[in-house]
């Protein structure tokens, strides 16, 4: 009931104060009322999906299309309450000033300038329109993402071994087929020598597979394709009628992974072999420092040496910090995914940001440490909120190149 009451609170306040720009600008009473109606309709629809939610079948269409027009109609409020809000501590500032100074005015606080309104409904239609986009083509807005890493240690037959990377599919969001075949063929168009995919299948339950698993064992890799879990595969989010149940759908999400043509590692290895040598592939279950802590590192490489070239796949990014790169087996290529780049941010030249950021250290693409990389794929589907502004659906392609001393 508290959280219902701070919801309410946070956005009266919101609406408020891009009421105001609105005001400002426009006298129009039909216009007002239907700025009013727009906020209202979102509002109760976002609070009766969420009071009638049925958690057991996963997150619902309609329950996240609700929650995209809320993102849609607080968003540029939110832009425009800063603007409006920095105006009223400027007339608040300049009233002061004019009492100490005996300065001659009409009234203590002047009239909001319009021109400043006009800035801040100007401002506030950029992220409106990029929501729009965002829900509308952003979502299966598919980016390949090209690396070319170098190792002084990689065996010389994998010299131009190319590893397609995808993460975090999370079937049950998925609302257009023809979007979703593209997404593979641009996998396949890769003609990599793997794709390794590294968790979040589903939202919650194995069945929002079936419909795609036609399309997805199309997938094709010279070499092979291998899987670990993610957080949202083991049914935490779900409610269950009992524990059965709930062990039944980890089963059935388990089984999805061969349907489709891909091993599944849990805390497991194997190798990758070319001519006479070869590399380590490691797959962890589940380890994040926020959430399920599944994954054992010493069981999966307890079948590989110190001396192996290691690719090791784990879902949640934080587990490098905490036990990956520092660690004495020396993975020299870790590759994640879970924080969807937060499906929101700004990725252009010279620009990277997201509000993910301040969560997780490593939450998109390459880092290093001690020649040791990790890669954060941008995630294949999208959760919650259904579409993607300025952070695109990734298909990343690695090519490992041998470093001449």
């Amino acid at each position: 009931m508290i959280r219902w009451i701070i919801f309410t609170a946070f956005v009266l306040f919101v609406d408020f104060y891009a009421f105001q720009s609105v005001k400002t600008v426009t006298k129009n009473k039909y216009f007002l009322i239907a700025y009013w109606l727009f906020s209202l309709v979102i509002y109760v629809n976002i609070i009766y999906q969420l009071a009638t939610f049925n958690n057991s079948n996963g997150m619902s269409q309609s329950v996240m299309f609700a929650f995209g027009l809320l993102i849609l109609s607080i968003t540029p409020k939110i832009i425009a309450l800063l603007i409006m809000f920095g105006e009223d501590i400027f007339r608040i500032s300049k009233g002061i000033l004019n009492y100490f100074t005996s300065s001659k005015s009409s009234t203590f606080l002047a009239e909001r300038r319009e021109f400043v309104s006009k800035v801040a409904l100007g401002m506030a239609a950029i992220p409106f329109f990029s929501v729009i986009y965002g829900m509308a083509r952003g979502k299966y807005n598919y980016q390949v993402i090209n690396h070319t890493l170098y190792f002084d240690d990689l065996p010389a037959a994998f010299d131009g071994f190319k590893i397609t990377h995808i993460s975090d599919i999370h079937s049950g969001s998925f609302d257009d087929l023809s979007k979703i075949e593209h997404g593979i063929n641009l996998i396949n168009q890769q003609q990599s020598d793997v794709i390794l995919f590294t968790g979040d299948i589903v939202n919650n339950t194995a069945e929002e597979m079936d419909p795609w698993i036609p399309y997805f064992k199309k997938l094709e890799a010279k070499e092979g394709k291998y899987s670990v879990l993610g957080n949202h595969d083991y049914g935490e989010y779900a409610r269950w009628k009992s524990d059965d149940e709930k062990v039944l759908n980890f089963e059935a999400i388990k089984n999805i992974h061969p349907k489709i043509g891909f091993n599944l590692l849990l805390n497991d290895s194997v190798y990758l072999e070319k001519q006479s040598d070869k590399i380590a592939l490691v797959g962890v279950e589940n380890w994040g420092t926020r959430f399920k802590k599944a994954g054992d590192l010493k069981l999966a490489s307890s079948k590989i040496s110190k001396e192996d070239f290691k690719i090791l796949m784990s879902h949640d990014p934080s587990h490098w910090n905490a036990e990956v790169k520092n660690d004495e087996n020396n993975y020299h290529l870790t590759l994640s995914g879970h924080t969807h780049g937060m499906q929101f941010g700004i990725e252009i030249p010279g620009i990277k940001w997201s509000p993910v950021q301040y969560v997780y250290e490593q939450w998109a693409g390459i880092y290093s440490n001690l020649n040791r990389y990790i890669n954060v794929n941008r995630g294949f589907g999208f959760l919650a909120f259904p579409g993607r502004v300025g952070i695109w659906p990734e298909i990343t392609v690695i090519t490992l190149k041998k470093l001449e001393k």
